[in-house]
């Protein structure tokens, strides 16, 4: 008797889970409490409440293991975990998931990079740059040449920084990566222009100021150096870059 009563018990509960598993609504209330696992988890991550996110964000993995959105978040943590293996396996089950997602692809080449994969890194962030859905191009292409940069490729990167200017002419970050790379090989003329094209219609940054002092000193213009240098001790006086001054044989107070 014991043992009919016990199995009507199991397959009892084999059909309350079978429910749960099937029923569209139970799937909908899951699903959306792994959306909000998934944002509380992101925002103790970046916190950096690790533990707490730990705790958020394996949940919201049993809520929804299929979400692309819980497996990213999840690669971010084991990321900070210093979980090399566990945060690309999940990077890479997001990409499974999503495998034409711009953003999934940017964030999976903006790890590969950061751990040394450069070659991959870029295949990732050129996918990205591609695909029609992505909103940010420029951003895509600009990382892929900081990626090559970081492995001496200054070839490639320059025809992505190039690429990133080409969609967005105003991106600083490509501007001064450009620049620099030509101020590294000694073509002054070049830096010189892109510098000067930029900061006469654009917004100036320290990094920019900085760099136009260095060029117009290799190319012994000492007067343009000294009001490039005087910019960048008004607008940033407190910078480091403004304090690299003195470096320079310019006074940077």
């Amino acid at each position: 008797m014991r043992s009919i009563l016990r199995a009507m018990l199991l397959g009892l509960l084999g059909a309350l889970v079978l429910y749960g598993c099937t029923n569209p609504q139970v799937i909908r209330r899951r699903h959306r409490a792994a959306v909000y696992n998934t944002e509380l988890g992101i925002a103790y991550l970046q916190r950096g409440a690790l533990a707490l996110a730990k705790a958020r964000l394996d949940q919201a993995e049993r809520e929804n293991p299929d979400s692309p959105n819980v497996q990213s978040a999840r690669a971010l943590l084991f990321e900070r975990l210093r979980e090399p293996a566990r945060a690309d396996r999940a990077f890479r089950r997001a990409l499974d998931l999503a495998p034409h997602d711009p953003d999934y692809q940017n964030d999976y080449a903006v790890y590969l990079c950061s751990t040394g994969h450069y070659a991959r890194g870029v295949k990732y962030f050129l996918e990205a740059a591609r695909n029609p859905l992505y909103l940010t191009p420029a951003d895509a292409f600009d990382n892929a040449g900081v990626c090559l940069r970081a492995e001496h490729h200054d070839a490639a990167a320059t025809r992505m920084f190039k690429a990133a200017l080409a969609i967005n002419p105003g991106f600083s970050s490509a501007v001064w990566e450009l620049a620099d790379l030509d101020y590294k090989h000694g073509r002054l003329q070049q830096a010189h222009s892109e510098l000067v094209r930029y900061l006469s219609t654009h917004h100036e940054t320290a990094d920019l100021l900085l760099l136009a002092v260095r060029v117009m000193l290799a190319q012994g213009d000492t007067l343009d150096a000294v009001l490039y240098g005087r910019r960048l001790q008004l607008d940033y006086p407190d910078s480091a870059q403004a304090h690299a001054l003195s470096k320079l044989g310019l006074k940077s107070g």
